[in-house]
């Protein structure tokens, strides 16, 4: 699997401009190891804050609690690079930043951090969807092959194409 190319994450990002500008709906963000890699590409094309609100990068586990909302005893129990922490950090974007759409990234970019459980590479993701009457969540494991580099660019990738799906 090949990293995704700048133009890529571009098109990809438009796509994502469109349905959302299409649907009335505004986008945030809460990243860890993407570092804002996300908002960077949205934030890229012209007429963003149309559709792109804004978000955090909560890369330290204090602030994702203080950021995001993140339960401590989530992250204790399960470590920031996990589904219940994504799914936390997903739903803390959608309140605290007030949007109709969160994407939330943690993972283990490397080139070390990884364990046997969780090597580097390991990505989980969650989106939430604000609905008149409800929040939806789900959530993505993903194992990305490569370096940091490449690690970070599908996770980017990945992270919007659940926008789209969303």
């Amino acid at each position: 699997m090949l990293p995704p190319t700048d133009q890529f994450l571009r098109v990809l990002a438009g796509r994502v401009a469109d349905r959302l500008l299409a649907a009335g709906r505004g986008l945030v963000v809460a990243e860890s190891c993407t570092g804002g890699w996300v908002a960077k590409v949205c934030t890229d094309l012209a007429g963003s804050s149309r559709w792109f609100l804004g978000g955090a990068v909560a890369y330290s586990n204090e602030l994702k609690i203080a950021l995001l909302g993140v339960d401590p005893g989530t992250l204790a129990r399960e470590g920031a690079v996990s589904q219940a922490v994504v799914r936390e950090m997903a739903a803390g974007a959608l309140d605290r930043f007030q949007g109709d759409v969160a994407v939330a990234v943690s993972g283990i970019a490397g080139p070390d951090g990884g364990s046997p459980g969780k090597p580097v590479g390991t990505v989980w993701l969650a989106w939430a969807v604000r609905h008149a009457d409800q929040v939806e969540i789900r959530a993505a494991l993903e194992q990305f092959p490569g370096d940091r580099d490449a690690v970070r660019r599908l996770a980017v990738a990945r992270a919007l194409e659940g926008v789209l799906d969303a």
